[in-house]
């Protein structure tokens, strides 16, 4: 007996075995039932969730001998000559292959003859986006007032390239991509009743390869029952997709949260030892960022023992920051020279904004340091036994800013502060809580080395978190800069040469473009 494979075999032949698709199937069952039948359907959506099957369980509700119904029986002439696809009455069209308008002249010819077999005569046209112009200008005619004993399903994985002519003439239904948890289920049954033994965690793995494609996922079933010799486990599932699975990736998100590159870097390495594909690899990775969010804000949404240990190594801000940089990640994957490279400097990137990595200080340049002398007041003597202190005001520490030499990280930081105070030998400056991240030890040290060098004395920075608005010495220049953009361009939408050739050739300016 020849083997058939699990896609066929499973297909769905009534509406009950549809997986999914439930506000489609109710308004299809509730229309028959009233003998509400419009006279041309189409259904739309991506591959492999149902749409040429709903449309044969559709041609089988309609022409099934007992009546127009959304429960055939399954066991009449037609409806059993319907399943075997034998059935003279249905026209099943690839219009793929037949997008000449001749062919679809030759099918209209057909239209006006009477049923064979059925009650009527249903035209499945799969592909329809296949059609030329010119065919669906030959079929808009009769698919706007068909004869009464005809019915058109449609099916389409791209609804935009059908003239809107077409669209507007049909009942549409769109079919979504289906959940991997009803995917999950399905194939818990199907492996039941074939009995296969299964692991439901490489089940679920399955599932979300289908990517919400019932054919795909039963299709993936059918190579795992082979590779694993008629069982089905998770490590098997894992070789075979060169996926990973979460417990695989715990050491690299560990390694991530330490920051340290070089455990990283050993067990990517170790996981291109096992073939694994690296765009399957970054997918996970961001589930497992976007279970963490959740866990760390909403503790009760959902219950991973795996990623349970991980919640408290990332700060929410890093999460957040990673979860973007991974997606980034595997927008632009395709681009670079291979998967393997694309990966590493995603997990580079990551590394690189993480605030507590040692950043080279060649990084960052200096936002445009002024060159310009600091003002100090001079000071009366003072008793020997007592040491005086410059005085900073906030324009001073703008000033003084430059005279430091930072760069990198720890000029970022410190043109985001503003001062605080100098008392002693303690210099105070005042960060903003939104940009805490900043906050690193290596880029304090290197702020009070600088501190040190210029007034040529053992200086103790302290930098106090304050979540007020703060006048940085960064947001007056960004101030200034704007305040200058904005007088360029009344300069120039003022000066008369420019009003003459704007009257001259009723032309406009393009403000974005002044810079």
């Amino acid at each position: 007996m020849n083997y058939q494979v699990l896609a066929r075999k499973w297909r769905p032949r009534t509406f009950q075995d549809m997986v999914g698709q439930e506000s489609t199937l109710r308004i299809l069952a509730n229309a028959l039932e009233q003998k509400r039948i419009h006279h041309a359907y189409l259904f739309t959506g991506t591959h492999g969730i149902g749409k040429t099957t709903l449309a044969r369980i559709l041609a089988k509700c309609l022409n099934c001998e007992i009546d127009i119904t959304a429960t055939p029986c399954g066991k009449c002439s037609i409806c059993q000559a319907i399943d075997n696809g034998q059935f003279l009455d249905l026209f099943e069209i690839d219009a793929a292959s037949r997008t000449k308008v001749e062919d679809t002249r030759e099918l209209l010819e057909n239209v006006l003859y009477p049923p064979t077999q059925g009650r009527y005569k249903v035209y499945l046209v799969d592909e329809v986006h296949m059609l030329s112009n010119h065919s669906f200008n030959a079929l808009l005619k009769t698919l706007e007032e068909p004869p009464e004993h005809v019915k058109f399903l449609f099916a389409t994985t791209d609804p935009k390239r059908l003239p809107n002519t077409v669209l507007s003439r049909c009942l549409q239904f769109h079919l979504k991509r289906i959940p991997p948890e009803l995917i999950t289920k399905h194939l818990q049954h199907i492996c039941q009743i074939e009995n296969v033994q299964h692991d439901v965690l490489a089940l679920e793995k399955l599932a979300q390869a289908a990517n919400g494609s019932l054919r795909d996922a039963l299709s993936l079933l059918d190579q795992a029952i082979a590779f694993g010799l008629g069982t089905i486990n998770k490590n098997d599932v894992h070789t075979m997709l060169g996926s990973t699975s979460q417990e695989d990736l715990l050491p690299l998100l560990e390694a991530i949260a330490a920051a340290d590159g070089k455990r990283v870097f050993d067990h990517i390495s170790h996981l291109a030892d096992h073939a694994v594909a690296f765009q399957p690899l970054l997918e996970e990775l961001i589930n497992c960022f976007h279970k963490i969010a959740l866990m760390q804000i909403v503790p009760d949404a959902i219950t991973d023992t795996t990623i349970s240990p991980l919640v408290r190594l990332f700060t929410p801000e890093d999460v957040q920051l990673y979860y973007q940089i991974a997606l980034l990640g595997r927008r632009d994957l395709s681009f670079a020279p291979n998967p393997q490279q694309g990966f590493e400097m995603t997990i580079l990137r990551m590394l690189a904004f993480k605030p507590n990595v040692q950043v080279s200080e060649t990084t960052l340049s200096p936002l445009e340091p002024k060159k310009i002398e600091i003002h100090q007041e001079t000071v009366s003597s003072a008793p020997s036994n007592h040491q005086e202190y410059p005085s900073l005001t906030i324009p001073s520490w703008r000033e003084l800013l430059p005279k430091l030499e930072l760069s990198g990280m720890s000029y970022a930081l410190a043109s985001n502060c503003t001062f605080g105070s100098f008392v002693a030998n303690k210099f105070e400056l005042v960060l903003s809580t939104h940009h805490k991240p900043m906050l690193n030890q290596k880029s304090q040290d290197r702020i009070a080395e600088a501190l040190n060098r210029y007034f040529k004395q053992a200086i103790k920075l302290d930098i106090r978190l304050s979540s007020e608005e703060l006048i940085t010495p960064l947001k007056q220049q960004l101030d200034e800069q704007e305040l200058q953009l904005t007088n360029a361009k009344e300069t120039i939408m003022q000066d008369s040469q420019v009003k003459k050739l704007l009257d001259m050739y009723d032309a406009t300016v393009e403000v974005s473009l002044i810079k």
